[in-house]
């Protein structure tokens, strides 16, 4: 017990990485390349991971295959189900400064880096370096639409709209979306 090689890839870097190739079908290569480990490590962190995912009723409807916003509420409405919606923040490490997410470097008379653009990743809720998501379920609790990742600044309604919600929602079929006071 404890012996071995100890993780680099914690569990939450493991997890967001399965879920990333789960969602989007995305190449364990190109994964191993955005989180900085090899492709085996990414090969065995999904290996793990997925069964757990599935143990806890995380998995796909059989016949059910949505792809966007638009399927998601076009399925809820065709029988007038219930959805229920809501933001969900991941903590994430802090950007480290020059990367492409976090700091931009200013011109040489300046000769300092800004921390504007790695304050975005700080929510206001928690106050800790993080992205958020959207999440869409039906009254059963199965996922149905999780959005692409934000920045953690970024409020539950700006998310929404971004991604076109109240528009499509103007738009469909009767249907009842449950949130909360952020949407």
């Amino acid at each position: 017990m404890g012996a071995g090689a100890k993780y680099r890839f914690v569990f939450v870097d493991r997890l967001l990485a399965t879920l990333v190739n789960l969602r989007h079908g995305t190449t364990h290569d190109l994964l191993a390349c955005w989180f900085g480990v090899d492709r085996s490590t990414i090969t065995r962190a999904i290996g793990e991971v997925r069964p757990l995912l599935a143990q806890r009723g995380c998995t796909v409807a059989p016949g059910i295959r949505l792809r966007s916003l638009t399927e998601v509420i076009e399925h809820l409405g065709t029988d007038a189900r219930t959805g229920i919606i809501d933001g969900t923040e991941i903590r994430v490490r802090r950007p480290a400064a020059g990367s492409p997410a976090g700091l931009h470097v200013l011109g040489e008379l300046v000769g300092h880096a800004r921390r504007t653009d790695r304050d975005k990743f700080v929510t206001g809720k928690t106050k800790q370096n993080a992205v958020k998501s959207m999440v869409l379920t039906d009254a059963e609790g199965r996922v149905l639409f999780c959005s692409p990742v934000r920045p953690g600044s970024c409020a539950d309604i700006t998310q929404a709209r971004q991604l076109g919600l109240a528009k499509l929602l103007a738009d469909s079929p009767y249907l009842e979306v449950l949130a909360d006071a952020g949407y």
